[in-house]
């Protein structure tokens, strides 16, 4: 039997192997450190046996797979803990995930600090047991028995839910068994750095109507060292976490009477709002967008027309209800079908295209309580919404152009570094999501493909996430605390434009469907708020700062000429204030640290006597006297180039 390797090296073995067989066969280290493999390009377990020519990688926890794999058997390792610790405990699900694991559990309360720390010290004795995982297969109704024999209701409705003639893999670690998929260590003893973080509460399958079980977070290493660095940079996250510098900063606050995911903007936090979608709403008209102000809801004809009533009406507010009402309306979800009636109000020609419509759009969606997360997922929240129609000899320049766009704004604001792109598909196994037909779908793909091929774009592809009318780029960033959410859109749209009739005379005098590229520039201005926040730990470029110098007086004698100071930096536009309180300058130099103010300008009796001021960059230290034009000048030219802290 022939065992291609990796790196192209043929081995020859006499017999069928095992995974962890052949990693042993290759070294004695690496079949210590192996944690699972890649079989003909399938992630499989170790125990999986390969019996004919095939091409074999050994994963360690050098590769994703692998680390799921390693953080997986901690999870068991967790579950096994618990149920040891609280037998009347129910089992759910312990999947491995970005960078650690989870398990959700069943229990009347939950889990305290003190459970948690003797959770840990139990896990610690599983460990050193070094017990073997042993995997075994059951037919359908023999799984049942057997978890309803250990008296597991959510494995047995998990089983339940599968076809009548499955067979499913459970994993034995001395006297604790899981219905689980794999794959998994060999045995226990490698997951020796680990680290219990956090307990919440998630609903059971994701849903609301479901019961809210108590979920263990944990993250695992092989090695203590890095284990302990990966707990500091959580602790840098949780310094730089939106949700509590935003809220210490003023920018915003939630209030439970108004509503969950219905943050509001404080002063400091609109400023902020106010120059991104100016600065948005300026580059968009250099580049010959047209601006429109449409409504905040619509009937639900209009989401008939579109599809939304069908494929999102999950996602919507709807007022009324469609058997007691004539009228029955819904806040927008989005702004494409209402920007498209400015379209329609006049017959196009091609010469009108490519027509380019941006909206500084509020929109309401209807997100499930337990994805909301300070700005960052939210139930009302506004973006820079755009759809540009064209025909399809434009169509690969407009997007281009999108995506230039996008990226420009993204080097712009800092966040270029941060960002990765996925090509979203549609999947052909769920019809049901999407309108349109299969050759239709896999055309625009097509296109859609070599489009970004030409861009030499590094991306990923990802079946199931395109939007129900067409596929899109999706520019992912994450979070301080590694959570992945969609920043900014670029999606072809096939579909719409012949549902709502939006022709155009074509050069031979024929009328024509549009394409159309829906987008967005910036993306949400709270998530890019939030993203920022973070990114900056709160010291925002200056252009950003919602105040950008503080004036500080060091006495009362000198109060008239901060006044004047003051003034003079608010006549050039920049955001100034004055700290007129009877402190010490020590402890008002020590309060706009705190407040990641950018500029400084110190006020003494020499610098009133002299006419200059002494100032204090964020960046630079102390920068010494100057003249107050001087001064203006130097914070003008931070904020016209928008330089980066």
């Amino acid at each position: 039997m022939k065992i291609t390797l990796k790196d192209g090296v043929v081995m020859e073995l006499d017999g069928p192997a095992t995974v962890a067989e052949i990693a042993g066969a290759i070294s004695e280290g690496l079949e210590r450190n192996a944690c699972a493999g890649f079989v003909n390009g399938q992630v499989v377990d170790l125990r999986t046996t390969v019996s004919e020519d095939a091409q074999v990688e050994i994963l360690t926890f050098q590769d994703e797979e692998g680390k799921k794999a390693f953080r997986h058997t901690a999870s068991h390792i967790l579950a096994q803990a618990v149920k040891r610790l609280y037998p009347q405990t129910k089992l759910a699900i312990g999947p491995a995930i970005d960078n650690g694991f989870y398990y959700d559990f069943d229990r009347e309360q939950a889990f305290t600090q003190e459970e948690l720390d003797a959770i840990e010290k139990e896990m610690k004795k599983i460990v050193k047991e070094g017990l073997s995982l042993e995997r075994f297969e059951l037919p359908r109704q023999e799984a049942l028995a057997l978890m309803r024999e250990k008296d597991e209701p959510y494995k047995v409705e998990l089983i339940e839910d599968l076809p009548e003639d499955a067979h499913l893999s459970f994993y034995k670690q001395g006297d604790f068994v899981d219905l689980c998929a794999g794959p998994h260590l060999m045995n226990t003893r490698p997951v020796k750095a680990f680290k219990l973080t956090a307990v919440a509460g998630a609903y059971w399958r994701g849903s609301e109507k479901n019961k809210m079980l108590s979920r263990i977070y944990g993250t695992a290493f092989t090695k203590t060292a890095d284990l302990e660095a990966y707990l500091e940079q959580v602790e840098e996250a949780k310094k730089r976490d939106h949700n509590k510098l935003g809220r210490e900063l003023g920018i915003f606050t939630t209030v439970d009477y108004v509503g969950q995911g219905l943050p509001i903007l404080l002063p400091k936090g609109a400023k902020i709002f106010q120059t991104l979608s100016r600065f948005v709403e300026d580059e968009e008209e250099k580049r010959g967008y047209l601006l429109t102000k449409t409504p905040y809801m619509a009937k639900s004809d209009l989401y008939k027309i579109s599809g939304h009533w069908d494929h999102y009406q999950d996602g919507m507010f709807i007022l009324g209800d469609e058997q007691k009402d004539r009228e029955v309306f819904a806040l927008r979800p989005m702004t494409c079908p209402f920007q498209f009636q400015a379209y329609l109000n006049e017959m196009r020609s091609y010469r009108d295209l490519p027509m380019r419509l941006a909206e500084t759009s509020t929109l309401f969606r209807n997100e499930a309580s337990g994805e909301m997360h300070g700005l960052i997922r939210v139930r009302q929240f506004t973006i820079s919404e755009g759809h540009l129609m064209c025909t399809p000899e434009q169509l690969q320049d407009e997007f281009a152009g999108c995506l230039d766009l996008a990226n420009y704004m993204l080097k712009t604001l800092g966040l270029d570094e941060d960002v990765s792109y996925r090509f979203s598909k549609w999947d052909p196994d769920n019809k049901d999501k999407y309108i349109g037909s299969a050759d239709e779908w896999e055309a625009v793909q097509g296109k859609m493909k070599e489009i970004l091929d030409s861009l030499s774009l590094v991306y990923t592809e990802a079946e199931g996430e395109a939007a129900f009318y067409g596929p899109k780029l999706d520019i992912q960033i994450r979070n301080v605390h590694g959570k992945e959410d969609t920043l900014i859109t670029i999606q072809i749209d096939f579909q719409l434009a012949e549902r709502f009739g939006m022709e155009y005379i074509d050069r031979d005098g024929q009328k024509k469907y549009p394409y159309i590229i829906h987008r967005t520039s910036i993306g949400c201005y709270e998530r890019t708020i939030a993203l920022l926040i973070e990114k900056y730990a709160g010291a925002f470029p200056t252009w950003l700062a919602p105040v950008q110098a503080k004036v500080l007086p060091i006495s009362e004698k000198v109060m008239d000429r901060a006044d004047e100071v003051l003034a003079a930096l608010k006549k050039a536009g920049i955001r100034a204030e004055l700290d007129d309180r009877a402190e010490k300058i020590g402890y008002k130099i020590r309060d706009a640290r705190l407040n990641k103010i950018p500029y400084m300008v110190i006020l003494g009796q020499k610098e009133a006597e002299d006419g200059t001021v002494s100032v204090r960059s964020r960046g630079q230290g102390d920068v010494g006297a100057m003249e107050l034009d001087a001064c203006v000048n130097m914070i003008l030219e931070d904020i016209r180039e928008k330089r980066k802290p």
